[in-house]
């Protein structure tokens, strides 16, 4: 299948610390890709490499055929990457429906009525019409969740990164989350979801990676890696 996402021997280093080493993965146009790993494996690092939040030291980043691994994460946006952050970071000042308009000015283009209709199609297909006025410092753990999805859906991203947006989240939650994402992708948005929540990324990845060390020890199907021998040793220990 095409790529969308091609990372090619990427490594970053913090000093003497290296988080990640070589790291080489390819991501398909419309896939749905799971990407586990114990704390400090370097899943946070490679996504930041990717949407722009830090540079790599070594190795390419290509999106959609083009070199990004020099541009700044604003023209990564606009060129189709967005992202979610596990901890939900609003525009405090700025009710629901306002924090998406703001991707939709920037990034879009599109403003004034058109915006605001635009936001209101997206937060009502997260069911979150009824909040759309609403300052985000009243709302849930899983509504500012799923306002993070709206935030990112709002930059009409060809390419989504999900962190760990179920963490804290009941049963219930979860799964409503899970809809959210399985729509998104339905619609033809790439999806990678880094989440520790084992049921989660089984129910949704087509595929998954697993880093340790700054490294992939493991990809296939899901069942495929979590039966595998260095996964579990990974994150239980020998």
């Amino acid at each position: 299948m095409e790529s969308i996402l091609e990372v090619s021997k990427v490594s970053k280093h913090f000093g003497g610390f290296t988080a990640l080493s070589g790291v080489d993965l390819r991501v398909a146009r419309g896939e749905r890709l799971g990407l586990i790993g114990p704390n400090g494996s370097g899943k946070t690092t490679l996504i930041n490499c990717i949407s722009g939040s830090l540079l790599n030291d070594e190795g390419e980043i290509s999106f959609k055929g083009q070199a990004i691994s020099k541009l700044p994460a604003h023209r990564r946006t606009c060129l189709g990457i967005a992202r979610s952050f596990q901890i939900p970071r609003p525009f405090t000042s700025m009710s629901m429906i306002e924090n998406l308009m703001v991707p939709l000015s920037y990034v879009c283009g599109i403003t004034g009525d058109q915006a605001e209709q635009k936001a209101m199609e997206i937060l009502s297909g997260m069911g979150l019409a009824a909040k759309a006025r609403t300052a985000t410092n009243q709302l849930s753990q899983v509504e500012l969740r799923k306002m993070e999805l709206a935030r990112a859906m709002a930059a009409q991203p060809a390419l989504l990164i999900s962190d760990e947006a179920m963490a804290g989240l009941s049963g219930a939650e979860i799964d409503e989350v899970l809809e959210i994402l399985l729509d998104m992708n339905s619609k033809g948005i790439t999806i990678i979801m880094i989440e520790h929540i084992m049921q989660a990324v089984m129910a949704f990845s087509q595929r998954v990676v697993c880093l340790d060390a700054g490294q992939i020890i493991c990809e296939g199907t899901p069942e495929h890696v979590v039966a595998d021998p260095y996964v579990q040793r990974a994150y239980l220990g020998d």
